[in-house]
Protein backbone atom coordinates (compact mmCIF):
# COMPACT_ATOMS: atom_id res chain seq x y z
CA UNK A 1 0.00 0.00 0.00
CA UNK A 2 0.76 3.91 -0.85
CA UNK A 3 0.65 4.69 3.01
CA UNK A 4 2.54 1.84 4.30
CA UNK A 5 5.18 2.23 1.59
CA UNK A 6 6.02 5.61 2.20
CA UNK A 7 6.33 5.50 6.18
CA UNK A 8 8.31 2.08 5.64
CA UNK A 9 10.71 4.56 3.76
CA UNK A 10 11.20 6.84 5.57
CA UNK A 11 11.80 4.55 8.50
CA UNK A 12 15.06 2.71 6.32
CA UNK A 13 16.21 6.19 5.75
CA UNK A 14 16.29 6.92 9.68
CA UNK A 15 17.55 3.89 11.11
CA UNK A 16 21.18 1.69 9.92
CA UNK A 17 18.94 -1.67 10.00
CA UNK A 18 15.45 -1.97 9.39
CA UNK A 19 15.58 -5.73 9.85
CA UNK A 20 16.44 -5.47 13.58
CA UNK A 21 13.19 -3.07 13.69
CA UNK A 22 10.82 -5.09 11.97
CA UNK A 23 11.69 -7.70 14.72
CA UNK A 24 11.74 -5.87 18.14
CA UNK A 25 8.78 -4.08 19.14
CA UNK A 26 10.07 -0.17 19.65
CA UNK A 27 11.04 0.46 23.20
CA UNK A 28 9.18 3.35 24.81
CA UNK A 29 7.39 4.81 27.72
CA UNK A 30 4.74 7.73 26.11
CA UNK A 31 1.06 6.66 25.43
CA UNK A 32 0.47 8.33 22.01
CA UNK A 33 -2.61 9.46 21.59
CA UNK A 34 -4.35 10.87 18.71
CA UNK A 35 -7.48 13.78 19.35
CA UNK A 36 -9.15 13.50 16.02
CA UNK A 37 -12.83 13.74 14.14
CA UNK A 38 -14.03 13.14 10.88
CA UNK A 39 -15.27 16.84 11.00
CA UNK A 40 -14.12 20.34 11.86
CA UNK A 41 -15.63 22.79 14.29
CA UNK A 42 -16.28 19.92 17.46
CA UNK A 43 -13.68 21.17 19.63
CA UNK A 44 -10.50 19.13 19.36
CA UNK A 45 -8.57 21.53 20.23
CA UNK A 46 -9.75 22.53 23.55
CA UNK A 47 -10.14 19.16 24.75
CA UNK A 48 -6.45 18.07 23.92
CA UNK A 49 -5.52 21.16 25.61
CA UNK A 50 -7.60 20.62 28.66
CA UNK A 51 -6.74 16.74 28.67
CA UNK A 52 -3.13 17.72 28.34
CA UNK A 53 -3.72 20.33 31.41
CA UNK A 54 -5.26 17.94 33.63
CA UNK A 55 -3.07 15.25 33.07
CA UNK A 56 0.08 17.49 33.61
CA UNK A 57 -1.64 18.57 37.38
CA UNK A 58 -2.12 15.11 37.80
CA UNK A 59 1.52 14.61 38.36
CA UNK A 60 2.37 13.05 34.49
CA UNK A 61 4.93 14.33 31.72
CA UNK A 62 2.68 15.45 28.93
CA UNK A 63 3.56 16.96 25.10
CA UNK A 64 0.62 17.90 22.95
CA UNK A 65 1.55 18.38 19.45
CA UNK A 66 -0.38 20.21 17.22
CA UNK A 67 -0.65 18.28 14.07
CA UNK A 68 -2.41 21.10 12.21
CA UNK A 69 0.56 22.60 11.02
CA UNK A 70 -0.33 25.42 9.48
CA UNK A 71 -2.86 26.59 10.99
CA UNK A 72 -2.21 26.09 14.52
CA UNK A 73 -4.93 27.05 16.97
CA UNK A 74 -3.36 25.83 20.60
CA UNK A 75 -1.00 29.14 20.97
CA UNK A 76 -3.91 31.30 20.48
CA UNK A 77 -5.96 29.28 22.63
CA UNK A 78 -3.26 29.53 25.54
CA UNK A 79 -2.34 33.39 24.66
CA UNK A 80 0.99 32.93 23.83
CA UNK A 81 2.83 34.38 20.69
CA UNK A 82 2.29 32.65 17.60
CA UNK A 83 5.44 31.48 16.14
CA UNK A 84 7.18 29.53 13.01
CA UNK A 85 9.30 27.53 15.07
CA UNK A 86 7.92 23.66 13.73
CA UNK A 87 9.01 25.62 10.47
CA UNK A 88 12.71 26.33 11.34
CA UNK A 89 13.02 22.76 12.94
CA UNK A 90 11.98 20.65 9.66
CA UNK A 91 14.32 23.05 7.91
CA UNK A 92 17.36 22.34 10.73
CA UNK A 93 17.22 25.55 12.03
CA UNK A 94 17.04 25.33 15.10
CA UNK A 95 16.61 22.05 17.41
CA UNK A 96 13.56 20.12 18.78
CA UNK A 97 14.34 21.18 22.16
CA UNK A 98 14.28 24.55 21.46
CA UNK A 99 11.03 24.85 19.85
CA UNK A 100 8.95 23.19 22.40
CA UNK A 101 6.85 25.42 24.41
CA UNK A 102 6.97 24.39 28.50
CA UNK A 103 5.29 25.19 31.58
CA UNK A 104 5.42 23.08 34.20
CA UNK A 105 4.50 19.09 33.26
CA UNK A 106 3.52 20.29 30.16
CA UNK A 107 4.93 20.76 26.97
CA UNK A 108 3.71 22.37 24.21
CA UNK A 109 5.25 21.73 20.14
CA UNK A 110 2.46 23.95 18.00
CA UNK A 111 2.25 24.55 14.49
CA UNK A 112 2.70 27.57 12.36
CA UNK A 113 -0.31 30.08 11.59
CA UNK A 114 -0.25 30.79 7.41
CA UNK A 115 3.81 30.29 6.40
CA UNK A 116 4.22 30.18 2.94
CA UNK A 117 7.90 28.75 3.70
CA UNK A 118 5.88 25.73 5.19
CA UNK A 119 3.09 25.57 2.51
CA UNK A 120 6.06 25.48 -0.24
CA UNK A 121 8.18 23.24 1.72
CA UNK A 122 8.55 19.73 0.25
CA UNK A 123 8.99 17.96 3.20
CA UNK A 124 6.51 15.28 3.90
CA UNK A 125 4.87 16.27 7.65
CA UNK A 126 3.57 13.29 8.67
CA UNK A 127 7.08 12.07 8.43
CA UNK A 128 8.37 15.03 10.71
CA UNK A 129 5.90 13.99 13.30
CA UNK A 130 6.91 10.26 13.73
CA UNK A 131 10.50 11.67 13.72
CA UNK A 132 9.39 13.66 16.83
CA UNK A 133 7.44 11.15 18.56
CA UNK A 134 10.77 8.97 17.89
CA UNK A 135 12.92 11.14 19.90
CA UNK A 136 10.68 12.02 22.59
CA UNK A 137 8.69 8.99 23.49
CA UNK A 138 10.90 8.00 26.19
CA UNK A 139 10.70 11.64 27.77
CA UNK A 140 7.17 11.46 28.74
CA UNK A 141 4.30 9.27 30.16
CA UNK A 142 1.75 11.11 27.72
CA UNK A 143 1.61 12.01 24.34
CA UNK A 144 -0.79 14.00 22.75
CA UNK A 145 -1.63 15.18 19.11
CA UNK A 146 -4.10 17.38 18.31
CA UNK A 147 -4.92 16.37 14.74
CA UNK A 148 -6.29 17.84 11.93
CA UNK A 149 -10.20 16.55 11.02
CA UNK A 150 -10.99 14.31 7.92
CA UNK A 151 -9.42 11.23 6.11
CA UNK A 152 -5.88 12.77 4.55
CA UNK A 153 -3.65 10.41 4.07
CA UNK A 154 -1.05 12.47 6.58
CA UNK A 155 -3.96 12.47 8.95
CA UNK A 156 -4.38 8.52 8.96
CA UNK A 157 -0.86 7.74 9.38
CA UNK A 158 -0.74 9.67 12.26
CA UNK A 159 -3.81 8.69 13.68
CA UNK A 160 -2.66 4.76 12.90
CA UNK A 161 0.62 5.45 14.38
CA UNK A 162 -0.91 6.28 17.70
CA UNK A 163 -1.50 3.68 20.74
CA UNK A 164 -5.27 5.22 21.21
CA UNK A 165 -7.19 7.57 19.17
CA UNK A 166 -9.83 9.78 20.87
CA UNK A 167 -12.78 10.41 18.34
CA UNK A 168 -14.65 13.44 19.05
CA UNK A 169 -18.62 13.61 17.89
CA UNK A 170 -20.74 16.57 18.13
CA UNK A 171 -24.49 16.16 17.70
CA UNK A 172 -24.67 16.97 14.05
CA UNK A 173 -25.31 14.67 11.09
CA UNK A 174 -22.22 15.38 9.21
CA UNK A 175 -19.75 14.84 12.20
CA UNK A 176 -21.21 11.65 13.12
CA UNK A 177 -21.25 10.21 9.64
CA UNK A 178 -17.69 11.83 9.31
CA UNK A 179 -16.25 9.95 12.31
CA UNK A 180 -17.80 6.83 11.33
CA UNK A 181 -16.13 7.05 7.94
CA UNK A 182 -12.06 7.47 9.52
CA UNK A 183 -13.04 4.87 11.86
CA UNK A 184 -13.87 2.50 9.04
CA UNK A 185 -10.84 3.55 6.89
CA UNK A 186 -8.42 3.04 9.36
CA UNK A 187 -9.96 -0.17 10.07
CA UNK A 188 -9.96 -1.30 7.15
CA UNK A 189 -6.67 -0.27 5.90
CA UNK A 190 -4.71 0.21 9.10
CA UNK A 191 -5.97 -3.25 11.32
CA UNK A 192 -7.13 -0.70 14.17
CA UNK A 193 -10.24 -2.36 15.60
CA UNK A 194 -10.52 0.07 19.05
CA UNK A 195 -11.31 3.99 19.40
CA UNK A 196 -12.36 6.08 22.31
CA UNK A 197 -15.23 8.11 21.99
CA UNK A 198 -16.22 11.63 23.47
CA UNK A 199 -19.16 13.20 22.48
CA UNK A 200 -19.02 17.10 22.53
CA UNK A 201 -22.00 19.52 23.06
CA UNK A 202 -24.38 17.19 24.29
CA UNK A 203 -27.56 19.26 25.10
CA UNK A 204 -29.18 16.44 26.66
CA UNK A 205 -28.78 13.16 28.28
CA UNK A 206 -31.24 10.89 25.95
CA UNK A 207 -29.31 12.77 22.86
CA UNK A 208 -26.21 11.60 24.24
CA UNK A 209 -27.88 7.83 24.56
CA UNK A 210 -29.05 8.07 20.82
CA UNK A 211 -25.49 8.90 19.71
CA UNK A 212 -23.88 6.31 21.79
CA UNK A 213 -26.19 3.41 20.54
CA UNK A 214 -26.31 4.43 16.89
CA UNK A 215 -22.67 5.12 16.40
CA UNK A 216 -21.61 2.18 18.31
CA UNK A 217 -24.03 -0.22 17.26
CA UNK A 218 -22.96 0.90 13.45
CA UNK A 219 -19.22 0.49 14.15
CA UNK A 220 -19.81 -2.80 15.74
CA UNK A 221 -21.96 -4.29 13.10
CA UNK A 222 -20.43 -3.13 9.90
CA UNK A 223 -16.96 -3.04 10.19
CA UNK A 224 -16.43 -5.27 13.64
CA UNK A 225 -14.96 -2.44 15.65
CA UNK A 226 -15.14 -1.51 19.56
CA UNK A 227 -16.14 1.57 20.46
CA UNK A 228 -14.88 3.03 24.22
CA UNK A 229 -17.39 5.53 25.39
CA UNK A 230 -15.59 8.07 27.34
CA UNK A 231 -18.79 10.07 28.59
CA UNK A 232 -19.98 13.14 27.12
CA UNK A 233 -19.43 17.08 28.10
CA UNK A 234 -22.66 19.62 27.94
CA UNK A 235 -23.29 22.47 25.65
CA UNK A 236 -22.86 25.29 27.82
CA UNK A 237 -24.99 28.58 26.27
CA UNK A 238 -21.53 30.95 27.05
CA UNK A 239 -20.00 32.55 24.22
CA UNK A 240 -16.78 30.54 22.84
CA UNK A 241 -14.25 32.93 24.88
CA UNK A 242 -15.91 32.48 28.16
CA UNK A 243 -16.46 28.75 27.39
CA UNK A 244 -13.02 28.55 27.43
CA UNK A 245 -12.23 31.18 29.69
CA UNK A 246 -13.78 28.52 32.16
CA UNK A 247 -12.63 25.27 30.88
CA UNK A 248 -8.84 26.76 30.92
CA UNK A 249 -8.94 28.78 33.91
CA UNK A 250 -11.04 27.87 36.21
CA UNK A 251 -11.33 24.10 38.23
CA UNK A 252 -14.27 24.65 40.61
CA UNK A 253 -17.00 24.55 37.86
CA UNK A 254 -19.32 20.93 36.25
CA UNK A 255 -17.14 21.62 33.05
CA UNK A 256 -14.17 20.80 34.58
CA UNK A 257 -15.81 17.93 36.71
CA UNK A 258 -16.98 16.32 33.63
CA UNK A 259 -13.57 17.07 32.01
CA UNK A 260 -11.78 15.14 34.71
CA UNK A 261 -14.01 12.14 35.35
CA UNK A 262 -13.42 11.95 31.05
CA UNK A 263 -9.58 11.55 31.57
CA UNK A 264 -9.91 9.56 35.27
CA UNK A 265 -11.91 7.13 32.75
CA UNK A 266 -9.37 6.75 30.32
CA UNK A 267 -6.48 6.41 32.09
CA UNK A 268 -8.07 3.29 34.18
CA UNK A 269 -9.24 1.94 30.93
CA UNK A 270 -5.73 2.68 29.70
CA UNK A 271 -4.08 0.95 32.45
CA UNK A 272 -5.94 -1.76 32.42
CA UNK A 273 -6.28 -2.94 28.75
CA UNK A 274 -3.64 -3.39 26.05
CA UNK A 275 -4.07 -0.56 23.55
CA UNK A 276 -4.32 -1.44 20.25
CA UNK A 277 -0.58 -0.77 18.87
CA UNK A 278 -1.51 1.00 15.37
CA UNK A 279 2.39 1.23 14.71
CA UNK A 280 2.65 -2.30 14.90
CA UNK A 281 1.19 -1.88 10.92
CA UNK A 282 4.22 0.16 10.33
CA UNK A 283 7.07 -2.50 10.80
Amino acid sequence: MVLETDVQSWLISQNSSYRDIKNKKPKRKASTIAVTSGKGGVGKTTISLKMSKVLSKMGYRVLLIDCDYNLSNTVVKLGIPVNNNFFKYINKEKSLDDCIYKDGNFHLISGCNGSLDLFNCSVKLENSILEILGQKESCYDYILLDCPAGISKENLIINAYCDYRIVVVVPDKSSITDSYSLIKILSLNHGIHSNHLLLNKITSKKQYNKIVKSLGDTVQNFIDCRLNILGGIPSEKNSTELFEEIIFNTEKTKLHEKFCNVIKKFTDEASRTPCDLGRQNFF
